[in-house]
């Protein structure tokens, strides 16, 4: 018979092990969290390097982009002081190329030489801006060295826009890039993407020595605001305008969302709901009661018209509103849309701060969208001086290589928010098409734009 002595020590003994048990039971469970939350920890870590690595990245394609427009710019330029300006530019954006590139989470031999050659194109063309400034022309030598540099950078662009696919698409990550320590480093991104980092260095092992807008688009604000007339109006008058813009048999509801005052154009905005329940926003000016920016939303299943239509369409909807001598300059398509930027045509003279954007779907013709704000700023008739300067004069100020294929009178805007007319002169180097733009008055060249023709549209930068 069990005595009460050993009933004690044995239930003391159940209590201890009961209490072990327990503090077992806690250390596991605090164990399992302190790893839950390391780990949860270590994902958002990796989360956010891996999003720090991404902008980084984009920063570099964007920069290793701008460099290899600059440069060919560098190669038509044919005044000092353009060509200073533009290689200043080059020595800037190789710069911040440089800056982004070493951000990135890979040290090996694969980038070393892509940072020379971002080092070296900065230092190189910071030394010609240096020469032209002191208004020397550059040698031969200069521009074959600049050829060379511009070859380099667009194998260079193209391979990062070829790693920049396989990135977005997945097909290889930051994780598979910094296992440099890995002896098949190489092989593996190699095998991921026929052209990535591990490419760079057989691109480059010769070496050792820009919404869619158009051209000009973005100097169209002007604080007098010439094409803005009228007199202010009250909110119902502009959602009446809004109303017969829009077509009053398509609208179901509007609602005003009130007056933006902070805008560059003070305007009545609306909202709309259409009868076939897609939608719809305008903004019409305070201060004459004009269509500042419409847009609609639809989807457009089949593309029936070319851009030749399109274009016709466009000018016909113009006239229709009251806007008459614009001509269809640059344009984007997109899912069956296409954005046209129409400018000003006065006297033939192609007028670039009157700017119109139309958005026309390409299955009906219908107009999706309009914006006007270039076109409001600017919008006068100017009166043009006679040309100092002839078109044969300029002509021959311009670089030489220059293959023209047209030309023309055109007045640009400048980001000093004042006008400059320019003898136009559109033109091929090689296969890269370009617009130089060479002052009436001084025969000054006083810009230079590269024409990227892609298969959504013609782009400038």
């Amino acid at each position: 018979m069990t005595s009460l002595k050993e009933k004690v020590y044995d239930w003391k003994d159940r209590l201890r092990d009961r209490h072990m048990l327990t503090l077992v039971i806690v250390l596991i469970a605090i164990i399992v969290a302190l790893g839950l939350y390391t780990y949860k920890k270590q994902i958002e870590y990796r989360q956010a390097s891996e999003n720090s690595y991404n902008m980084a990245f984009f920063e570099l394609v964007d920069y290793v982009d701008s460099v290899e427009v600059y440069l060919a710019k560098a190669l038509v330029s044919n005044t000092a002081e353009h060509g200073a300006e533009t290689l200043t530019y080059v020595w800037r954006e190789a710069n911040l190329a440089q800056s982004y590139l070493a951000r990135l989470p890979i040290n090996s031999s694969e980038l070393e030489n892509t940072s020379k050659f971002l080092n070296q194109v900065s230092d190189y063309s910071y030394s010609l801006s240096r020469k032209n400034i002191n208004q020397e022309s550059l040698t031969q030598q200069d521009l074959d060295n600049l050829t060379q540099l511009h070859q380099y950078s667009v194998e260079l662009k193209n391979t990062l826009n070829q790693l920049s696919e396989d990135l977005n698409s997945g097909r290889i990550s930051w994780g598979e890039l910094t296992k440099k320590a890995s002896p098949v480093f190489a092989q593996e991104v190699s095998n991921i993407s026929k052209d990535s980092f591990s490419n760079l260095e057989e691109n480059f092992h010769e070496y050792a020595g820009l919404i869619y807008d158009g051209a000009f688009s973005e100097h169209m604000t002007n604080p007098e605001r010439k094409g803005l007339t009228g007199d202010d109006i009250d909110e119902e008058t502009a959602k009446q305008r809004a109303t017969e813009f829009l077509g009053a048999d398509t609208i179901k509801e509007i609602k005003s969302n009130g007056l933006t005052q902070n805008a560059n154009i003070q305007s009545y905005d609306f909202s709309v709901e259409k009868n076939d329940g897609e939608s719809a926003w305008i903004a019409i000016s305070q201060k004459g009661g004009h269509v500042v920016f419409s847009n609609s939303t639809r989807d457009v299943q089949a593309e029936v018209l070319t851009q030749e239509q399109a274009n016709e369409i466009g000018l016909k909807f113009l006239e229709s509103r009251g806007i008459y001598s614009m001509k269809p300059t640059y344009y984007l398509k997109q899912n069956g849309i296409v954005t046209i930027n129409y400018a000003y045509v006065q006297d033939n003279v192609t007028v670039y701060s009157d700017l119109i954007k139309l958005k026309v779907a390409l299955d009906n013709g219908e107009i999706l969208g309009m914006e006007t704000t270039g076109y409001l700023n600017s919008h006068e008739q100017r009166n043009f001086m006679t040309p100092v300067i002839s078109q044969d004069e300029a002509r021959s100020k311009i670089n030489q290589n220059l293959e023209i294929v047209s030309e023309g009178m055109a007045m640009i805007p400048t980001e000093y928010q004042t006008e400059i007319l320019c003898w136009e002169f559109k033109g091929n180097v090689d296969d890269r098409q370009f617009l130089v733009y060479v002052n009436v008055e001084t025969g000054k060249e006083e810009d230079v734009l590269v024409i990227l023709e892609t298969p959504n549209g013609t782009m400038t930068m």
